[in-house]
């Protein structure tokens, strides 16, 4: 990035109150952050049922502290040199310090589905949106404003105060408990937001101080400090998750490497590679966040208190320390500005400003807002722009900016402090304002209130609870003690409103269900019973961590769409599929690591389809047991039923083509669910106290071992060897072991995914193709008429072997419908075969009749297997050679094909070459449009045909048997 001017250094002449705390001891901060989180926990416990935001309560105790510690003549000893030494910290030590944690935990809690469906709007927000409202606010500076401020200063501030601060933002909707959909939108943007509006205030920070950029230096530098942020963020968050692979049922280590890997990747985007670390952190914690499915129940909840209570720590810190550094700034502006009252005024209008801008920008983008992702309406754009708040990542900024001012020049201190003043003034205004009221906003446009679903599962939740009740009176009142049933029933309010006349002890006969009109909400609830079967069957083994993530964001994508129907298996069986670029990957790949990819991945699906067959049947019980014999339960019964369907054809195709992969698939999960068994049973004797803490420490390290092996264990199918696939063939069964032997030599096996074409029509015959698993389709079918089903080639097939016998290119495409495990036989070696005489040539011919079978009467032989349809060739057919000018006669009632040669038909004078049909009563009757397509149609009980050239016909006969 060049540079065409660059001043000297910035010097500090902030000097404030630095003479006041020149006796304080360094450790005197430590009472200043215990006595903060003492106010935090006890703001936290004094408003824990109220609708105030505790972060906006924060603000102003510290504020208040500030103004007793800089504005008043009574000094708070230990405590106000804490205040001090804190109040005095570096700007940017203040950022690393935490922003690591707490964007991280931001970014770390977001659902990752929601954050899909509304990225485009958090950018168009986060980008553009910081960009209009840079230029919007530094203008109305610029113009309103009498500081004399050149548009670079003006724009800087702008830039300051263009980026709502998520420290602030993500506090309060935690707080106020607004939805998951419009929580991810404003979260998301906020982190974005802030992050891209940092690049843009170092950019404007280096032409304050005196560097000049061109247009494309500065887009240079924009995309260095935006996009190289996102992508060192991802890179330390993959290698962390590769890390964490080798790692087996640790929480410690999850946590530590976590929150380590969150301060290095700070460091590094922020210091070193000069770009956005708050950038870099959002896509860590985005990373992060896809993986945390991956973890038991167990450690997932603890993973989630972890960063819960140090994000609460950490929120707790930085809002009464901005609070303390905004009473600083009130107080220290009066050494620059001797009518304060003016000063106080610009604040109020810089508020303004700020309100203005923020929706000018959401009205700009509002009809793409309302595009893309789930939308946004009136009354959530509403929202959306009172919940700009500022917060302490702007505070630091501007005190990055104070304490670089001093020389004239470029910014003189009286601008640094103005710069702190004004942001400060406009954290505390969004804050107090903003955050106070944003509840009393939701509230005024309904959108914290109970659906009328809602309100109706409250209700069968409470008639519930009051059968419980009524149980345990029963219980109770049968013991000799007897009990104040007006003092319990004075407690149990819960319950009290339920019905007006509600007696203690309890009676009720209420019996009913849980009636739900609402089909939205009724799919919904099935949904979430499917999650949570879906964590039951992860933690008893039937999916492993590589598949649970799918079942997730399978019922999260199938909630989004639960008002058109359940659609969790349409987004599960797009992830059963083979991706695209798996062809070329296994065409380059070397054959192990292409066997060891395709081998997991049918694994995984296996183990989606077993857990969604299981998840699904516990779902569809509870449904019935709460809701009874409901319509519109029935009708999502009869969904899910039908997408079970739907998972069970894909097992049976699994089980038809690769079925050591089901049978490995089964036996891990069995494996497994037997290990935690042992596990669980250990655990018993350990509380009952029947072993020793080091006999029980020793068994529970076998163990884990034993569990981690099986975890990290690749697929171990065990395929069938070259050599035993052809040995076993009915072809070469009667062949000697030493020609088998140089077949196996010139072959080789190659497993192939669905998708792949081993060969396509009219190309060069160069090797024919045994399946030994898995199934192949043709495709393109060359001949005069039409045939509409395509054939499908099971195990056994050997393909091309009819080119190679009457010298043709292939007659079509060959595409796996499978994973198919083929054998490639060289050319020659089919050849040398011919030459080897004593019948083979008579075998091979008998062989390749199965093929053409299938290719020329596709519906014919499609209810037959692959035994059934050699078992016909083998017992019901007789092969035929007929001379040139020969006559010969084709019974309708037999199957005749022709493999070789050419015949002329006498009544027609119609040519026909091989491979054909040739006409039969039989196929007229089993295939309707074969009376208009067969060649050689003849009214009688037999056709003559001339033979042309030496022709070979086989004839089937009695097929229907």
């Amino acid at each position: 990035m060049a540079s065409v001017e660059e001043g000297p250094l910035p010097y500090n002449l902030w000097e404030g109150e630095k003479s006041s705390s020149s006796n304080s001891n360094p450790t005197d901060a430590v009472i200043f952050a215990g006595i903060s989180l003492l106010i935090g926990v006890s703001c936290r416990t004094l408003l824990r049922r109220t609708f105030i935001p505790y972060t906006v309560v924060l603000l102003i105790i510290g504020t208040a502290l500030g103004s007793l510690e800089f504005g008043s003549n009574y000094p708070l000893g230990k405590l106000g040199n804490g205040i001090r030494i804190c109040a005095d910290i570096d700007a940017d030590l203040l950022l690393a310090v935490f922003l690591p944690i707490l964007i991280f935990e931001g970014a770390f809690s977001m659902e990752v589905h929601q954050i899909k469906k509304c990225m485009a709007q958090m950018l168009l927000l986060a980008g553009p949106g910081v960009l209009i409202s840079t230029v919007l606010i530094g203008a109305a500076v610029k113009l309103a404003f009498p500081y004399d401020w050149n548009w670079k200063t003006s724009l800087l501030l702008g830039a300051i105060l263009s980026a709502t601060d998520p420290v602030a933002v993500v506090a309060l909707l935690k707080d106020l408990g607004a939805s998951k959909k419009l929580s991810t939108i404003v979260e998301g943007e906020s982190m974005m937001n802030d992050g891209a509006a940092i690049v843009v205030y170092q950019l404007f920070y280096r032409m304050v101080l005196g560097k000049s950029f061109g247009w494309v230096a500065v887009l240079e530098y924009l995309a260095q400090g935006s996009l190289g942020a996102v992508i060192i963020g991802l890179v330390f968050g993959m290698a962390s998750l590769f890390w964490l692979r080798f790692v087996y049922n640790d929480t410690l280590i999850d946590f530590s490497l976590a929150l380590t890997v969150s301060y290095i990747a700070y460091y590094t985007a922020q210091e070193q590679a000069e770009a956005s670390g708050i950038l870099t952190l959002v896509a860590l914690g985005m990373v992060f966040a896809m993986s945390k499915d991956t973890h038991t129940a167990g450690g997932k909840q603890s993973l989630h208190e972890f960063w819960e209570m140090i994000a609460y720590i950490a929120n707790t810190l930085i809002f009464i320390l901005s609070g303390v550094i905004i009473a600083q700034s009130i107080f220290s502006i009066r050494n620059f500005d001797d009518n304060t009252g003016r000063s106080w005024g610009y604040i109020f209008l810089i508020y303004i400003i700020l309100q203005v801008s923020r929706a000018i920008v959401v009205f700009v983008f509002y009809p793409a807002l309302r595009y893309f992702g789930y939308g946004l309406n009136w009354k959530e754009a509403t929202i959306v722009i009172w919940s700009g708040l500022r917060g302490a990542v702007g505070l630091a900024l501007s005190l990055s900016v104070k304490s670089a001012s001093g020389d004239p020049k470029y910014l003189s201190a009286e601008t640094g402090a103005m710069f702190v003043f004004l942001t400060g003034g406009s954290v505390l205004l969004t804050l107090i304002i903003n955050g106070s009221t944003a509840q009393l906003l939701l509230s005024l446009f309904g959108m914290d209130a109970l659906s009328k679903s809602e309100e109706t599962m409250v209700n069968y939740a409470k008639h519930q609870l009051l059968r419980k009740a009524e149980e345990f009176s029963r219980i109770c009142s049968g013991r000799d003690n007897p009990f104040d049933w007006i003092t319990v029933g004075g407690y149990a309010t819960c319950i009290k409103d339920v019905c007006e006349d509600t007696i203690w002890p309890p009676c009720t006969t209420n019996n009913s269900y849980l009636d739900i009109d609402d089909m939205k909400t009724m799919r919904v609830c099935f949904l979430k019973a499917t999650r949570e079967a879906y964590w039951s069957t992860f933690n008893e083994g039937r999916t492993t961590e590589s598949t649970i993530s799918v079942l997730m964001e399978s019922v999260d994508e199938a909630i989004d769409l639960a008002t058109q129907g359940l659609h969790d298996w349409n987004y599960i069986s797009t992830r059963l599929k083979f991706p695209g670029y798996c062809k070329f990957f296994t065409n380059v790949c070397p054959p192990r690591l292409t066997r060891w990819f395709v081998l997991k991945k049918l694994q995984d699906s296996c183990h989606i389809c077993s857990a969604f067959i299981h998840a699904h049947r516990i779902a569809r019980q509870l449904l019935l047991d709460y809701t009874g014999d409901n319509g519109n339960a029935a009708i999502v019964i009869a969904e899910s039923e039908a997408e079970e369907l739907e998972a069970r054809k894909f097992l049976e195709s699994v089980k038809n083509s690769m079925p050591e992969i089901l049978h490995q698939a089964e036996s891990r999960q069995v494996t497994f669910s037997m290990l935690k068994c042992l596990d669980e049973c250990l655990n018993d004797m350990e509380k009952e106290g029947i072993l020793t803490e080091k006999v029980v420490l020793h068994i529970h390290d076998l163990l884990q071992n034993d569990l981690e092996k099986l975890s990290r264990s690749p697929p171990s199918v065990r395929f069938p060897k070259l050599g035993d696939v052809i040995s076993i063939h009915p072809l070469f069964l009667n062949l000697s072991p030493a020609i088998r032997y140089d077949l196996e030599r010139s072959s080789k096996v190659i497993l192939k995914t669905p998708g792949c074409t081993l060969y396509t029509k009219g190309s060069k015959l160069t090797s024919v193709w045994l399946i030994g698993n898995g199934s192949v389709t043709s495709k393109r079918s060359p001949f005069p008429f039409h045939c509409p089903v395509d054939s499908t080639y099971a195990r056994g097939s050997i393909l091309g072997l009819y080119e190679a016998l009457v010298g043709k290119p292939y007659l079509c495409d060959m595409v796996t419908n499978s994973v198919a495990l083929c054998i490639k036989i060289k050319l020659e070696s089919i050849i040398s075969l011919l030459a080897q005489g004593n019948g083979v040539e008579e075998l091979l011919w008998k062989e390749c009749t199965i093929a053409v079978a299938k290719l020329l009467a596709p519906d014919m032989f499609k209810k037959f297997s692959m035994q059934e349809v050699r078992g016909i060739v083998d017992e019901r057919s007789v092969m035929n050679t007929f001379s040139s000018q020969e006559i010969i006669e084709t019974s309708h009632h037999s199957i005749n094909f022709l493999l070789s040669g050419c015949l002329r038909d006498q009544t027609t004078e119609q040519l026909i070459e091989c491979p054909a049909i040739l006409p039969c009563s039989i196929l007229n009757e089993s295939v309707p449009y074969a009376r208009a397509n067969v060649m050689g149609e003849s009214s009688g009980s037999y056709s003559k045909y001339k033979v042309v050239k030496e022709a070979r016909i086989v004839r089937v006969d009695n097929i229907s048997a």
